[in-house]
Parts: C-alpha cells; structure tokens; sequence
C-alpha cells in the first residue's frame, strides 16, 4: 500500500470528521453544502423529486447559484426515473455533474428522497466525497424536514387556539365548541378569564407552566393583538385549593416573577369577551399591586340599562347595519361588521391584528359603518360610546321580567331611518332613567369619594376631549406627564383600564352623559 494510498484514506477520515462537526451545526443542511462547494470547488445543491431545487449554500441564493442549480436539477430526471442511485453526467457548458440519491424511497409509498448534485469538478475523488456526505446530509434533512412539519402542525394548532378565542368573543359558542372538542382539551362550561403580561420570549414556557398548574384543564391562547400577554380560560375546579379566584395567579407570579395576572369574575361561555375586558381592567390595577394579580372586584355591566326600552335602542341604532346586503358575495355582512365594529371597539387601530386583516380593509370597514348607523365610529368617543353600549345591550339576553311580546328579538319593529337611530335625544333617554342615573353615579363613586379632586376632575376633561390625553392636560394646564400619572391613580381606584384597551371610557362617557356633565 503505497503513500498515495494512505495520504487518499487520511482525506477521507478528515472529510467525514468534517461533515460530522457541521451536521452537529443549526443550519446543517446549509453548511453542508458550503463545505461542499468549497472543498470540490463546484457547486452543490439539494434537488427534489420534481427537480425543485430544495437548498443551497446560501439561504438566499443569487441568479446565478440558481442558474447551475437548475442545470443541476435538469440532470437528475434521467437517473431519477431509471432509480439510479448515483452517477457522474455531462451537463450544460461541458460541466460534470455528479448525483448521489439521499437514501431509498420509503416502501410505504412516501415521496422519493433527493438528489445531493455538485456541478462543475472533473475529480473522480469526487464520487467517494459525495457518498459520505449523502449519509450524514440524509440524516441532517431529515431532521429539518420533521422540524418544519413540527412546525406546520404547531402553527395550525395555533391558529385553531386563536379561531375558538374568536369565536367565544363575538359569542360563537357552538362552533367553538366543536372546534376545541377535536383539539382538547373541551371548553369549561363556567371559567374565569386569565390575562397574563409576561415577557415576549417565555410566552410558550409560561403557558405550559399554567397548564402545568392547571393540571391540563385551561385552555391556554396567546393573544393575537399584544404578544406579551397570554389568555387563559381556566374552569373552578382547577383554580387551587380551596377554590379561590386568585389560587392559579398566586402560582403563577411565585413561579414566574415577571408576570403580572388580571382575572374576571366566573362567566359562561357566551361571556367571554366581559370576561376579557374584566381581566384587562384587573391587569392594570395589578401592574401596580405588590402581589403582581388582581381579581376583576366591581359590578359595573351594563344590566341597569337593559331594559326592554334600550334593547329596543339598541336594534334601532343597529338596525341599519343589521339589515345590511352587502354589494358582493365576498364583502363582510351584517355580522361580521359586528364583529368588526366589537374589535375596534376594543382594541382601536390594533383591530387587524385581531381580526387578521389588512389596516386598509379595517379602515374601509369603520367608513362603512359610520356611514350606515350615522356615527363617527373613527373619531368621536361620543359615537364610540352609543356603538358600544347598543352592542352590549343587543347581545345581552332577555331578563326574566321581560314577557316574549315585550322582547325585541320577537316583537316586528317598523324599520328606523338610519339618522334617528344615534339621535341624542334617544340616547339621553335612555341614560335619563332612575336606574340609569344609580348606574351612573356607581361609576364615578369610587373617584369623588378617593380624593384628591385633581383626579376625578382628570378623567372628566380626559373624557370631554375625546380620550386624548395632550388635549385634556392642555384644557386642565398640566404636563402631558402629570396627566398620564393621574390617570394611572385613577386606575388604581376604580380596578379598570383607561389608558390601555380594551378602556373603560366608554362606560365612563356614558356615566358623564348621564349625570349632565357633558
């Protein structure tokens, strides 16, 4: 055995020492063939079943890395359907391309494994090289392609997470229901909603520890509209012991320091999105707390206003959205403006995110909308305010005082004209009543009686201009800092969200209409 011989062997070992330290890299498949274009000088590239080139050195190839590449990809359709494993061919410009076939295809019938092709050296070494290198680069696509198919199905999985969600806050029980009893685990009858604040990048980890803490039961989302907060449906049962509201967020922030947790109050499915809102409103008063959670602790719906009186408003000021066609098949109708009108309500300008749309789509679909109820949906808290309450009431079920004749849902109402539906006077009715005025004197009561003043009179000018905080520290003659910091007190006191969304401005303008003060 001569010199040549053994230097020939040492190559080899080095080689395959070389292709096991980058199988071990993130990007293996990648690295592989840049050690292979570098050490044969050809190119090499990864070619599919179809002739697709599937990898090359670079994750972005330039025109002409693709150019040999498809003349790479041309070469392999003859061997490929003879089943010849590897093969030394002439390619275009008088180029050698040689082929070595990434394992056998799976006897079950799945596809056909690719071709490892390096285009360009007339080495005969070269057959050897390749053939080492397709066993370890076989392995390293493997485990790329079961990672992406990881991935496909994670990403799936979470998109159906996100459609229940969807579901349950525009009151989709059913359909929901189903959706979640194929993924698991099956929606609680009665839960509490869970908001979690907690840094972007433990998201998944933190879920899977309040699944943990769950013991599997809560249905666990990330939210699609902040992605530093995670929503969690969490049925009693599996709240602690004994059964107290604060059980799994005492847990949690023990667990997890970075979080801050808001709950709501016990609600049914088709409560969701109170739910929501209520553990919104507690996440801002526990941003603040020592305790880092804070359960949503106040009764502030709208139930006093849900008389057969506001029901019947509400179907009115709705009703030209309700009765809506739309011009094409394609276009949002009646419920999906709703739908529509509820997110932006909710979440303002960050409503696409939500609803997965384009920021144009929902711009065009808040026109709309203004045009057909006769509101400045976009702009005026006065027409954001009447939107939301009359949503509110129209989704609210009928109360038990109520007999079926005195329904709205059942009783023929005469068509309303567009304009008198959000007519002022009809909406000062309706907050002019006994229980009305209670409701309303409930939502300011805890600001008049906390003190100082300075407080109290903040969110008043905050809600006279709109919910614009440089206009209401020009109007009171204060920094805009100062007025931030009020507001932040005024969370505190009244346990709700003004500065973030979902706010509780809209009942909060509508108590101030209520008491005369607007």
């Amino acid at each position: 055995m001569g010199p040549a011989s053994s230097e020939a062997r040492a190559d080899r070992a080095d080689d395959v020492l070389a292709l096991a330290r980058l199988a071990a890299e993130p990007e293996s498949v990648h690295a592989i063939l840049a050690w292979l274009t570098r050490r044969t000088g050809g190119l090499a590239a990864l070619i599919g079943p179809t002739g697709t080139v599937l990898a090359t050195p670079e994750p972005d190839p330039g025109p002409e890395t693709l150019a040999t590449a498809a003349t790479a990809a041309s070469a392999t359709v003859g061997p490929r359907r003879r089943g010849t494993p590897s093969a030394v061919l002439g390619g275009e410009g008088g180029h050698a391309v040689h082929l070595a076939r990434l394992g056998h295809a799976d006897a079950a019938g799945g596809d056909e494994p690719p071709y490892l092709t390096v285009v360009g050296p007339d080495d005969p070494r070269c057959g050897v090289l390749l053939a080492d290198a397709a066993r370890t680069l076989a392995l390293c696509w493997r485990l790329e392609e079961a990672e992406r198919a990881r991935r496909r199905v994670e990403s799936a999985e979470a998109h159906s997470r996100e459609a229940v969600l969807h579901l349950l806050m525009v009151g989709g029980v059913p359909a929901a229901q189903r959706i979640a009893g194929a993924l698991g685990p099956a929606l609680p009858a009665l839960a509490r909603v869970y908001v979690i604040e907690c840094p972007v990048r433990r998201r998944r980890e933190i879920a899977a520890r309040i699944d943990q803490v769950a013991r599997g039961r809560a249905w666990i989302v990330p939210c699609p509209v902040r992605s530093n907060h995670l929503i969690a449906l969490v049925p009693p049962e599996s709240q602690g012991e004994p059964k107290r509201a604060d059980g799994l967020a005492r847990l949690m922030v023990q667990r997890v320091p970075e979080c801050r947790i808001g709950t709501s109050a016990e609600h049914p499915l088709r409560d969701t999105a109170v739910g929501y809102e209520q553990a919104i409103h507690a996440l801002a008063v526990a941003r603040g707390a020592p305790q880092r959670y804070a359960g949503f602790g106040r009764h502030t719906d709208t139930t006093a206003l849900a008389s057969p009186e506001g029901r019947l408003w509400a179907r009115e000021l709705l009703g030209p959205c309700l009765r809506y066609v739309p011009p094409r098949r394609a276009d949002p109708g009646p419920q999906e403006l709703l739908g529509t009108l509820g997110s932006w309500l909710s979440f303002g300008g960050a409503a696409n995110r939500h609803l997965k749309i384009h920021r144009n789509t929902l711009a065009a679909r808040i026109r709309l909308i203004s045009d057909l109820l006769g509101l400045d949906i976009g702009h005026s808290l006065a027409g954001q305010s009447a939107a939301w309450l009359a949503l509110r009431l129209h989704s609210a079920p009928p109360s038990t005082a109520e007999t079926p004749a005195e329904t709205p849902a059942e009783t023929p109402a005469t068509p309303a004209a567009p304009a008198l539906a959000p007519a002022p006077a009809a909406l000062d009715a309706l907050l002019s009543s006994p229980a009305a005025e209670l409701w309303a004197r409930a939502q300011f009561g805890p600001l008049d009686e906390a003190g100082p003043a300075a407080v109290p009179e903040t969110v008043r000018a905050w809600l006279r201009a709109d919910a614009r905080l440089p206009a209401a520290a020009t109007a009171l003659g204060i920094s805009l800092p100062g007025a931030r910091k009020r507001l932040a007190r005024a969370e505190e006191v009244l346990g709700r969200s003004l500065l973030r969304a979902p706010s509780a401005k809209y009942e909060l303008w509508l108590a101030l209409r209520a008491s005369g003060s607007l």
